[in-house]
C-alpha cells in the first residue's frame, strides 16, 4: 500500500498562504515589484498575475497581504508618496512669511530626486489614465497632504489655500516632468523657485 505523500502535515505551505515563518521581506518585496510595475506599464496595464509572477510568488499571497489591485496600488503610492508627506514640516519650520519658497524648494526637491522622482511618475501618469486610480490618488492627496497642510495654518479658508497652493506645483511637476514642456522642462531650478513661491506663498497667506 502506497504511503502519504512527503511532506503531508502542518509544514506543508497551503497554496496561496504564506507559511508561519514568512518574514516581512515578502511583502516588501511584493510592495517593491508592485511599484515598479505600476511605474513602467501604469495602472490599467498593471494585474495582480503580473505582480506575483515578477515578484516570484503566488497571486493569491498578493491578495493575501493587499488585497485588491486597487488597495494594491493605494499601498504602493502611500510608500512612494511618503516623502511628501513632510511637507507640513516645511511649512512649520519657520516664519509664515517664507513658506512659499520653503515648500516650492521641497516639494520640486523631491521630483528633481530620480529615487523619488520615479515612484511619483507612475503615480501621475495612472492617475492620469484610469479614474480609479484617480480615485486612490485623490483620496491620499486629500487625506494626508492637503488637510496636514492646511492644519498648519490658522487662516481662513485654508482647505482652499492649501489646495491652490498644491495646484500650483503640481501643475508645474506636471509640466515640467511628466509631459516636459519646454522650456520649462530644462529651465534652471532656482530660477523656477523664484517665480513660483511668490504664487505659493500668496495663496496659502495672501488676502
Amino acid at each position: 500500500m502506497t504511503g502519504a505523500p512527503a511532506g503531508n502535515g502542518a509544514g506543508t505551505r497551503r497554496r496561496g498562504r504564506p507559511p508561519r515563518t514568512e518574514s516581512a521581506d515578502t511583502r516588501d518585496r511584493i510592495l517593491a515589484t508592485a511599484r515598479e510595475e505600476f511605474s513602467e506599464h501604469g495602472y490599467e496595464k498593471t494585474s495582480v498575475r503580473a505582480i506575483a509572477k515578477a515578484a516570484g510568488v503566488d497571486s493569491a499571497l498578493v491578495h493575501h497581504y493587499f488585497g485588491t489591485k486597487e488597495q494594491i496600488f493605494e499601498a504602493a503610492i502611500a510608500v512612494a508618496f511618503a516623502p511628501a508627506l513632510n511637507a507640513p514640516v516645511a511649512l512649520a519650520d519657520g516664519p509664515l512669511e517664507g513658506v512659499g519658497e520653503r515648500l516650492t524648494r521641497f516639494v520640486l526637491g523631491i521630483w528633481e530626486n530620480p529615487t523619488t522622482r520615479t515612484p511619483l511618475l507612475a503615480i501621475v501618469r495612472s492617475a492620469v489614465n484610469n479614474d480609479t486610480a484617480a480615485a486612490v490618488f485623490r483620496r491620499l492627496i486629500a487625506s494626508q497632504l492637503l488637510r496636514r497642510i492646511a492644519g498648519q495654518l490658522d487662516l481662513p479658508d485654508a482647505e482652499l489655500r492649501a489646495e491652490l497652493a498644491a495646484a500650483q506645483l503640481i501643475g508645474c511637476a506636471m509640466l515640467r516632468y511628466v509631459i516636459k514642456v519646454e522650456p520649462l522642462a530644462s529651465a534652471d531650478l532656482e530660477q523656477i523657485v523664484t517665480r513660483v513661491a511668490p504664487v505659493v506663498q500668496g495663496h496659502l497667506t495672501g488676502p
